[in-house]
């Protein structure tokens, strides 16, 4: 979500919400631009890192963060698609994973690429015995129930046999998938694409936004859903919003 464009979208999201911590992708904007002042107003602490134009990612919590890291080293490679910080003894981390353009392209083969590492590095850094969460934009969608026509975009970006071994690889090193938890049917999605005539009520969507969680984090979630409201909102994100509760 382009965060100056659609920054009065946040704002007010925040206010009718209250989350106790908000996690944003694609924010487009280099660090000295990004927006703090105004999150801070509204008694939220900020941790971000972006570029102007592309990517971007971005924490805000009610709670001070700390442990915050950028990138997948100690070069911050990747640091403005992945950041991480600790709330409340609970480890986020935020992703915006590249959308891969085609499977023909070189680009998709990055976005495998980016997969393997973002195994390594929870291997690396984090136990599936600790409180994780790992959410953000996948640019993946799962399963059948994720996408309007399974069959017929079976293959293409998005929703590509590679990309689901990919993820899964990813989900069987120890993470739930919060909102399949707790929504079971099929025509919830998070994303329609602007180039798709009236996507929305045609129900040609994908869920490609994603929170995951380790199973000691995934038991105490109590509630999640997709927010579809902003995506009706005067020039909103082509992605909503999706939510989890957690009992901690």
């Amino acid at each position: 979500m382009q965060v100056y464009t659609r920054l009065s979208i946040v704002t007010d999201w925040i206010r009718k919400e209250s989350p106790d911590v908000l996690c944003l992708q694609e924010t487009k904007v280099t660090d000295p631009e990004f927006p703090k002042a105004v999150f801070e107003d509204m008694k939220y602490y900020a941790v971000f890192r972006g570029e102007k134009s592309y990517n971007g990612v971005a924490i805000l919590s009610k709670i001070p963060l700390k442990n915050i890291r950028t990138g997948f080293d100690e070069y911050e490679s990747e640091g403005t698609r992945i950041i991480a910080a600790t709330v409340h003894k609970i480890s986020i981390v935020n992703t915006y994973i590249p959308q891969g353009v085609h499977p023909l392209l070189r680009q998709f083969r990055y976005k495998l690429d980016w997969f393997q590492r973002l195994y390594e590095y929870f291997d690396k850094n984090y136990r599936t015995d600790q409180a994780l969460l790992w959410l953000g934009d996948f640019n993946v969608a799962p399963e059948p129930l994720d996408v309007y026509d399974p069959e017929h975009l079976l293959g293409s970006i998005g929703y590509h046999p590679d990309e689901h071994a990919a993820l899964l690889k990813l989900k069987e090193w120890g993470f739930v998938d919060v909102f399949r938890m707790h929504q079971h049917g099929s025509g919830q999605y998070t994303f329609w694409d602007y180039r798709v005539k009236n996507a929305i009520a045609r129900k040609r969507g994908w869920r490609v936004d994603h929170i995951w969680a380790t199973q000691p984090l995934a038991e105490k979630s109590t509630k999640a859903w997709i927010d579809i409201a902003p995506r009706f909102l005067e020039k909103p994100s082509d992605h909503t919003l999706i939510v989890a509760e957690f009992e901690v």
